[in-house]
């Protein structure tokens, strides 16, 4: 769900594309923000009815989930959302889930996902900033453009492996 949004913001023409999660003892919380295309007032009501798509995106497709199924998710588990978006300027996409609510999904492999982020086509830059606070705190950020210029790229096996054992180790860091 946090990629999918993720992706969409990735793919609205955004030159940046932020995403942010903070985590406690109580709550997930995820918030993707893209300076893409953004959305009139209609469109994003029409983007958030799951009976209803542009068909440019995924023509095959009757129905748009993204958003739909993101607002299903949070109320059931006793959370919320937000959506704000300005046509030419962007969008932002807000959830949170009540961790201690049993509708909530697990966070399943966190590094694994960003990962996948990192390596969507779209803008120049791709900015995750995790949190965590409680137990085992938690607070770092990387940069697509920063990793890149380590890396070399993002296309080659060697380089995800070594993106992927990073990405854990900051999860670790100061979690141990």
């Amino acid at each position: 769900m946090v990629a999918d949004i993720t992706q969409n913001g990735c793919e609205s023409g955004a030159r940046l594309v932020e995403l942010e999660i903070k985590e406690s003892d109580r709550e997930f919380r995820f918030l993707v923000r893209d300076n893409g295309k953004g959305m009139t007032a209609e469109e994003l009501s029409r983007a958030l009815d799951p009976f209803v798509t542009d068909g440019v995106k995924h023509p095959h497709r009757k129905v748009g989930l993204g958003l739909p199924f993101l607002i299903q998710t949070a109320e059931q588990s006793g959370g919320g959302w937000d959506v704000q978006s300005e046509k030419g300027k962007g969008t932002t996409a807000t959830a949170w889930f009540d961790t201690g609510n049993v509708d909530t999904p697990p966070l399943g492999d966190l590094p694994g996902m960003f990962r996948t982020i990192l390596m969507f086509d779209g803008p120049d830059e791709v900015v995750i900033r995790r949190r965590r606070d409680g137990g085992t705190s938690l607070d770092y950020e990387v940069r697509k453009s920063e990793l890149v210029e380590v890396l070399g790229g993002l296309e080659d096996a060697g380089s995800l492996a070594m993106l992927g054992q990073y990405l854990r180790s900051q999860e670790e860091e100061e979690g141990e």
